[in-house]
C-alpha cells in the first residue's frame, strides 16, 4: 500500500464504524496521523485499536458533528497538536426514519438535517481556514445516491443528501483557487452496520434494492472507502466539485438484455 498520506494528518467523522472506520484505516494504512470523530466510544475504541495494530497512527475524538462549538473545539485541538490539517472525510450520518412526507414527523426531519447536512457545512466551516494556513488539502463529504434519485419513504434523508451536493459544490468554487480540493462521495448500498439494522426492519425492501444492484451484491464498507480515500489523494488533483458514485451500478438506469 503506498505510503502517499506519510505526514500528513487527516480527520475522518463517523470512524466508530462503516465506511468512515474503513476509510480512517486506509488513511493510516497510507501513513497519516488519523484523528477520529464519532459519538460511539465504543466503535471510536475500536477502530483505534484496528489502526494500531496494523501500526497506524490515531487520536479519538467524541464529538456532536453538528454542534458548531464542538467541532470548533476539534479544529482547535488538532491546529494545536498537529499544526495541520490535510485531508478531511465529512462523513457521519443518520437515514432517519421511513414515512411518506406528509406524515414525516418535523422534528425527525430536522434532526436528520442537523446530523447529516449542518454537520458537513460546520465541518468544512472549520476546516477550511485550517486547511488554508498549512498549504492547501483536499475534503470529501459523504452524499448518497439518494442525492441522485428520489426514494420514496425517505424525505428527510433524501433533502439532507441532496443538500450537501450543493456545499460541497459552492465549497469547491470558494476554494479551489487556494489550493483545497472539495468534492463528494456518492455511495450505494452497503454492507454498513447502519444499513444492515435497517434492513433487518425492512427485509423485503433490502431484497428488492439489492436485485435492482446490477452486480447483484451490496458494497463492502473498504470498497466505498478507498473512493474517499483517492478523491483526497495527490491521484485526483485536479478533481474538484464532484461527486463521485460508488454504487454497484445502481443508479446506471436502462435495463439488461435478456
Amino acid at each position: 500500500m503506498p505510503d502517499d498520506f506519510d505526514g500528513k494528518v487527516v480527520l475522518v467523522t463517523g470512524a466508530g464504524s462503516g465506511i468512515g472506520r474503513a476509510a480512517a484505516s486506509i488513511f493510516a494504512a497510507r501513513g497519516g496521523l488519523v484523528y477520529a470523530a464519532d459519538i460511539n466510544d465504543q466503535g471510536l475504541a475500536e477502530t483505534r485499536d484496528l489502526i494500531e495494530r496494523a501500526g497506524g497512527r490515531a487520536v479519538t475524538a467524541h464529538v456532536d458533528v453538528a454542534a458548531e462549538d464542538e467541532i470548533a473545539a476539534l479544529m482547535t485541538r488538532i491546529g494545536d497538536e498537529a499544526g495541520r490539517l490535510d485531508a478531511a472525510f465529512n462523513n457521519a450520518g443518520i437515514t432517519g426514519g421511513t414515512h411518506r412526507l406528509e406524515d414525516y414527523p418535523s422534528a425527525d426531519f430536522d434532526h436528520v438535517l442537523r446530523i447529516n447536512l449542518r454537520s458537513v457545512f460546520l465541518g468544512m466551516k472549520y476546516e477550511l481556514p485550517l486547511m488554508k494556513r498549512g498549504g492547501g488539502g483536499a475534503i470529501c463529504n459523504t452524499a448518497s445516491v439518494a442525492a441522485l434519485t428520489g426514494p420514496g419513504g425517505m424525505c428527510a434523508y433524501a433533502a439532507s443528501k441532496h443538500g450537501i451536493h450543493g456545499l460541497t459544490r459552492v465549497a469547491a468554487m470558494e476554494n479551489a483557487a487556494h489550493h483545497v480540493r472539495v468534492n463528494a462521495l456518492a455511495p450505494g448500498w452497503t454492507e454498513t452496520p447502519m444499513v444492515v439494522a435497517n434492513s433487518a426492519q425492512n427485509p423485503d425492501f433490502a431484497r428488492l434494492a439489492r436485485s435492482a444492484i446490477p452486480a447483484k451484491r451490496g458494497g463492502q464498507p473498504d470498497e466505498v472507502a478507498a473512493a474517499a480515500v483517492w478523491l483526497c489523494s495527490a491521484a485526483a488533483s485536479y478533481v474538484f466539485g464532484q461527486m463521485l458514485v460508488v454504487d454497484g451500478g445502481m443508479t446506471i438506469g436502462g435495463f439488461e438484455l435478456s
